[in-house]
């Protein structure tokens, strides 16, 4: 599906300014989310970039190149923070305040400013101030140790759950809810989002079902892991990959039957003793068709099921199209904004070029 994008915000947030300091990762999807659904934003860059440009993640905003090590450029930078509602930084700590761009220094001329500071260790304990990046985030966390096969080490998840599920969601969640307290208190103050703060409460659900064993961490007896035989991927006979779901017993018996699997395989499901062997049983099965033919057997059913699909093919999937999941924006594919509001629906901006506020 080919669009262009809007020149006229919409949304939700129409009317919030945001200050962002260009940064890679996690900050810089925080204020896409923002921008999508209505925030003007403003991005200040330093000449020649960070060295990661993503026109996709970083659309919407109107951007400046300044200086903020000069006098000047740290004077604009106040001069626009005066009048901003929140703003986004993704420095070490410590940084922002040797620049006299800190909290202190920014409250003492807006004092209802959303002062958002992310991070992967957090603005305090003995790594704060220490090099890091997704995976190591995860590591520390818990989280990384559950992710992978049987054998060997562990396998990163992209970086989709450090950055962007523990990190920038949690940024956007603490920034509304700030926004919110505002509306009382009249004053702002500073978020500290950490991403291993953020993948630690993710984790919660992990940890409330491990002292009543009704879930396992360990990678070999993990139901939702990849270890169990109905809850994994299998590779079909053309070499694509299919993903199946069923954990529910009715959902589990509609995969079967209509695979036409054995009562064996039904039956072992619920022993992690059996499901190395039964695996390997479904491994067989599912490698005697295409991809293409599991999903006309199974998609749309209750055997929870969906193809293993690429970017660019998700892209085109009739469920995704129908949805307008996606957009083709000057040929790269763009999200569309997400959640979905009945009134206020937000959009893909257009990035404007140096400015301040409207």
């Amino acid at each position: 599906m080919s669009t262009a994008a809007t020149t006229l915000r919409q949304g939700p947030l129409v009317g919030l300014r945001v200050l962002e300091f260009a940064s890679i990762g996690p900050g810089p999807h925080c204020a896409m989310l923002l921008a999508d659904l209505g925030a003007e934003v403003i991005r200040v860059e330093r000449e020649g970039g960070n060295g990661w440009p993503n026109p996709v993640v970083e659309r919407g905003r109107k951007r400046i190149t300044v200086d903020i090590r000069t006098d000047d450029g740290r004077e604009r930078c106040l001069t626009l923070a005066k009048d901003a509602d929140v703003l986004i930084e993704g420095m070490r700590p410590g940084v922002m305040e040797r620049l006299d761009l800190g909290p202190e220094q920014v409250h003492a001329c807006n004092p209802r400013l959303v002062y958002g500071r992310m991070t992967g260790w957090g603005q305090t304990g003995p790594l704060a101030r220490s090099a890091g990046h997704d995976i190591n985030y995860l590591a520390l966390t818990g989280a990384l140790a559950a992710i992978g096969g049987r054998e060997g080490p562990a396998i990163p998840p992209l970086n989709l759950v450090g950055d962007f599920g523990g990190g920038s969601l949690y940024l956007a969640f603490g920034i509304m809810a700030a926004l919110w307290e505002r509306e009382r208190s009249g004053l702002g103050q500073v978020v500290d989002a950490a991403i291993i703060d953020g993948v630690s409460s993710m984790m919660t659900f992990f940890a409330g079902l491990l002292p009543n064993g009704t879930l396992s961490l360990e990678r070999d007896r993990n139901l939702l892991a990849g270890a169990a035989p109905h809850y994994r991927c299998y590779t079909c006979a053309d070499g694509r990959d299919i993903a199946i779901g069923p954990l529910e017993p009715q959902f589990l018996a509609e995969l079967m039957q209509r695979i036409g699997a054995p009562d064996s395989l039904l039956e072992g499901c619920a022993n992690p003793d059996q499901w190395h062997e039964q695996s390997e049983q479904l491994a067989t099965l599912f490698a005697s068709r295409t991809q293409a033919d599991w999903c006309a057997l199974l998609e749309g059913s209750d055997a929870c099921f969906a193809p293993a699909l690429t970017l660019e093919e998700a892209a085109q999937h009739p469920h995704m199209q129908a949805r307008g999941v996606y957009r083709d924006i000057d040929g790269a594919l763009h999200a569309a904004p997400a959640p979905r509001f009945s009134r206020t629906p937000g959009a893909i901006n257009r990035s404007a070029e140096a400015g301040g506020w409207d």
